[in-house]
């Protein structure tokens, strides 16, 4: 549970600001409030009949509200590092607030729900225009179809560099995991880097 009371340590000097995405209804909200050491600042609102024939819910019919600006939350990697998550909407209407949003992040977690694959190709589609690193997270719901993280790699037509990882977004140990992965995935494209100049 997040502590509204966590102090940011006095020496912290490096911000990470880390994007999180993926369609509607993939658990966004989830992650960040699970992961998040602060009580997250969230933007939901009330579903109501403007969104009928607007949001697609198949497969997420029971849910009731939606983000429609950002969440952001925070955590400590080190006594150094902090990283600002922000959680992106997930709808066709709120992409315009995506560049913005991105704006200065260093990379990305992908959600992903297997019962709504196809939603997450306009956000993967967009970071790959943009050259932003980013880490696919397979979000597991009770009611998911069941396949392996190399069937999710191939239905997505992933790239063998960006990691592919199973989470539960109402984890925080799992969150965290994700969270390394994507620190790991943005060392590693650094070393390269640096190896090729």
């Amino acid at each position: 549970m997040a502590d509204v009371e966590a102090p940011l340590s006095d020496t912290a000097r490096d911000a990470v600001k880390i994007v999180i995405c993926g369609g509607f209804g993939v658990g966004k909200t989830t992650f960040v409030r699970a992961v998040s050491e602060i009580d997250p600042l969230t933007t939901e609102a009330v579903m109501t009949e403007k969104g009928v024939g607007v949001d697609d819910v198949a497969g997420v019919e029971g849910k009731s509200v939606t983000t429609v600006a950002f969440d952001f939350g925070r955590i400590s990697v080190t006594e150094r590092i902090v990283t600002y998550l922000f959680g992106a909407p997930g709808q066709d209407r709120f992409r315009f607030l995506w560049d913005n949003l991105f704006l200065g992040a260093w990379g990305a977690v992908v959600l992903v729900d297997t019962r709504r694959l196809a939603d997450s190709f306009p956000v993967i589609d967009h970071l790959e225009r943009k050259g932003l690193p980013f880490v696919v997270a397979h979000n597991r719901f009770d009611d998911s179809p069941d396949h392996t993280l190399d069937a999710i790699r191939g239905a997505l037509d992933l790239a063998d560099g960006i990691p592919l990882v199973a989470c539960d977004a109402r984890s925080h140990t799992s969150g965290k995991d994700v969270l390394v992965a994507l620190l790991d995935h943005l060392h590693t494209l650094s070393a390269a880097q640096e190896a090729a100049s």
